[in-house]
């Protein structure tokens, strides 16, 4: 790779002043052609008449008024008038600095769409008279290649209004050509306006130009005829630059190969080259443009037709690209091929496989530019190449008369085998591991003796890498119209990804198969030891005119087991300990830990102590004696003599009372969570009950939600628990559990408490 030269630089700042210059042109020409489109619509309305017809109508009424189009329209719509020069100026500006001249194709571009096309016109051809008095087709525009094909030399005997004008005479036909006139009419629209005037060189007339309208007009107005004869000469002297009339005539004798050309490829050009002031070649003038052309930027054939390479393709001037092609073709007289991204014609840029061919070749005087789309058959053959590399398909055919054996490009790859020597179906077992040679020997069997469609999955050696491969092969057997078999063919997957993911399957199955079975046994084990210890219904406990009621919901069917627990223990001073927790966590670990505090609070209620202090021991072994349980509690003592209770909590939901049907939460004392800090502090407090009196002591897993408050769902169960309790406290349990509609997946733990 080398960086741009000092040519390369020059040659790129000069090609960006001519774009600001075409711009600034084009920027003109929208101005122009929007105000004349404004005015156009004005007269269709008023006229009450077609587009074609208003244009008519405006350019007939700019000749009787001798002002520009564009200068009247602004006049009709009310609109500031164009910048531009008048018609005449403009195109003499357009070619006359443009260094060695412009050819007569882009002269007669230029005519049209400058100042014929304005006025309604809608072709002009240039002739250039030849020494034996004859005419040479210089240029046209308008007329299309097969029209101009026709008349590009008119022969000296032939007599036409062309000739006529060429010799110095002014032509104009408003209607068309008369019935009476029997001469062979040039170009299109016979029945159209025409005007033919002669083109001087040196005052002398040596060819002629014409003008084509598609329809009559009512006449040529004195300003419109000022005007078209005006061009003729500013026509005549753009052609005088380009030298003697046989000069210019000569290099147009070849242009019928044109025509050829552009009937044959989808895309042609031809262009000269352009020296600049230290003698290389600068650039190149596009004399020929196909008339199907159209670049990204939407200039059509008639508008490249003069403009030189640089300036209609700027990418053109990156290395290695359409400019150096031709600059190396026309040097070396060799073709150069190249990427058809480098020519911006009608394909889709996006499209890869309708990306065109292009080539480069001298042609006479300058070179020819060509270009073709691949076509179907290359876009099937380039998505054919896509689906095997994607899918990891390999195509092969052998045939079994001559022994030829064809793999494509990608089996090659698949088997890691050299480029030009494929394995024959008969030595393919050489390839395959000892244990698959049965599968390969039982393929090529179903082939060739039973002439049957087959597959067959082996492992391939690879003769690169001696790597192994997974490869699954299909093959078919043809047979000729006798019946007789000729060849087989087929294609090779690479399915070594799908074989391993397929074991990796299977391992992770069976990891998968061992870990649900310890995981059932894990859980059938904690569910046996949380009934065990908390059965789902619990005895009254008829001691001390209490009735206590438990009532246990797990979260669902094959769910892990939680860690809520509770218990009720009639104590040697004949009160009662009311305990009610929940253990962090799911399974066994859960399980055990609730074993290992309900067992310790049972062994610690025996001292006499009271719930804070129960509480605070229980924590002291949750955190020093246990592997990280964290859970809550509320721990209750009840006296039997005073009908009194006192409590204390770990971070657990408050008790709720329910006296005379209506419920209200306790007060909450202090108290952290268990086993969330060693020198943890317990509040105690005591509460009076009455005869009638409820208290549920509950788990969060009861009331708690994803979607509301915690308070919100407290003053839930309020709402709930106040009702009547009658003597049948179970029922009522009951109904409170069902009511609750508790979401976060936990098991449920309720203890109700009735004082009787």
């Amino acid at each position: 790779m080398t960086g741009p030269s000092g040519a390369d630089v020059a040659r790129l700042q000069v090609l960006a002043d001519r774009q600001r210059r075409e711009l600034s042109r084009l920027r003109s020409r929208a101005a122009a052609r929007s105000v004349t489109d404004v005015a156009t619509g004005v007269l269709m309305e008023q006229l009450r008449c077609g587009p074609a017809e208003a244009r008519r109508q405006l350019a007939r009424l700019a000749g009787e008024s001798g002002h520009a189009v564009e200068a009247l329209a602004a006049q009709i719509t009310g609109q500031p008038e164009p910048e531009a020069e008048d018609t005449a100026s403009a195109v003499t500006l357009d070619w006359a600095g443009i260094p060695n001249a412009p050819d007569a194709a882009a002269l007669a571009a230029t005519l049209l769409d400058e100042a014929l096309a304005p006025v309604g016109a809608a072709a002009v051809a240039l002739w250039a008279a030849e020494p034996d008095g004859g005419l040479e087709l210089a240029g046209q525009a308008g007329l299309g290649e097969l029209a101009a094909s026709r008349w590009r030399r008119i022969h000296p005997d032939m007599r036409t209004l062309v000739q006529e004008a060429a010799a110095g005479a002014e032509i104009w036909r408003p209607s068309g050509i008369p019935a009476d006139d029997d001469r062979p009419a040039t170009g299109l629209w016979p029945g159209g306006a025409r005007a033919l005037l002669p083109l001087s060189r040196r005052g002398v007339p040596e060819g002629c130009m014409v003008v084509w309208w598609p329809e009559p007009l009512e006449g040529f107005s004195p300003a419109l005829r000022r005007q078209l004869t005006a061009l003729a000469d500013l026509a005549g002297q753009a052609l005088d630059m380009n030298g003697p009339a046989g000069g210019q005539s000569t290099r147009h004798r070849a242009f019928w190969i044109f025509g050829l050309l552009d009937a044959l490829l989808e895309g042609f050009w031809f262009a000269r080259p352009v020296a600049g002031d230290d003698g290389p070649v600068a650039d190149f003038r596009i004399v020929h443009a196909s008339g199907r052309f159209g670049d990204v930027a939407g200039q059509c054939s008639h508008e490249l037709a003069g403009c030189k390479l640089l300036e209609a393709i700027p990418q053109a001037a990156v290395a290695g690209g359409l400019f150096e092609a031709c600059v190396t073709a026309l040097a070396t007289g060799q073709p150069q091929q190249l990427s058809g991204d480098l020519v911006p014609g009608r394909h889709d840029p996006g499209d890869h496989a309708a990306t065109p061919a292009v080539a480069v070749a001298p042609l006479y005087d300058g070179v020819a530019v060509a270009w073709r789309a691949t076509g179907d058959a290359g876009r099937l053959a380039t998505l054919l190449e896509h689906a095997q590399r994607l899918g990891r398909i390999g195509g092969w055919e052998e045939n079994l008369r001559t022994g030829e054996v064809h793999w494509t490009e990608y089996t090659f790859a698949l088997f890691g085998q050299e480029r030009g020597r494929p394995v024959p179906i008969g030595q393919l077992r050489s390839r395959v591991i000892p244990d698959d040679i049965p599968a390969v020997d039982g393929f090529r069997d179903a082939l060739l003796r039973e002439r049957t469609e087959s597959a067959a999955v082996f492992r391939v050696v690879r003769s690169d890498d001696g790597s192994v491969r997974q490869m699954r092969a299909y093959a078919e057997p043809v047979t000729d119209a006798a019946g007789a078999l000729i060849a087989v063919r087929g294609a090779f997957q690479d399915i070594s990804a799908d074989y391993h993911t397929q074991l990796a399957f299977a391992a992770a199955r069976e990891q998968l198969a061992d870990t649900e079975q310890r995981a059932q046994e894990e859980h059938r084990l904690a569910l046996r030891l949380q009934q065990a210890i908390t059965p789902r219904v619990s005895d009254p406990v008829a001691a001390a005119g209490l009735d206590v009621v438990a009532r246990y919901r797990p979260s669902g069917p094959g769910n892990l087991v939680s860690g809520d627990w509770y218990d009720t223990v009639l104590l040697p001073t004949k009160e009662v300990l009311v305990v009610v927790g929940d253990i962090a966590g799911h399974g066994l670990d859960a399980v055990t830990g609730m074993v290992a505090m309900r067992n310790a609070l049972r062994g610690l209620a025996i001292t006499g102590e009271g719930p804070a202090t129960l509480l605070r021991w229980l924590n002291g072994a949750a955190c020093h004696l246990t592997d990280g349980i964290i859970g809550t509690a509320v721990c209750g003592i009840y006296d039997p003599a005073g009908r009194s209770l006192r409590w204390a909590r770990a971070g657990h939901l408050p008790p709720v009372l329910v006296r005379q049907g209506k419920a209200e939460a306790l007060e909450l004392p202090a108290g952290l969570m268990l086993g969330a800090d060693p020198d943890g502090v317990y509040a105690e407090v005591t509460t009076s009950l009455r005869l009638g009196d409820v208290l549920l002591l509950f788990t969060d897993g009861l009331i708690e939600r994803r979607d509301q408050p915690i308070d919100d769902a407290l003053n839930s169960l309020l709402w709930i628990a106040s009702r009547p309790v009658t003597a049948d406290v179970s029922s009522y349990a009951d109904d409170v559990v069902a009511a609750t509609s508790a979401n976060t997946d936990d098991d449920a733990c309720l203890v109700a408490i009735h004082v009787r």
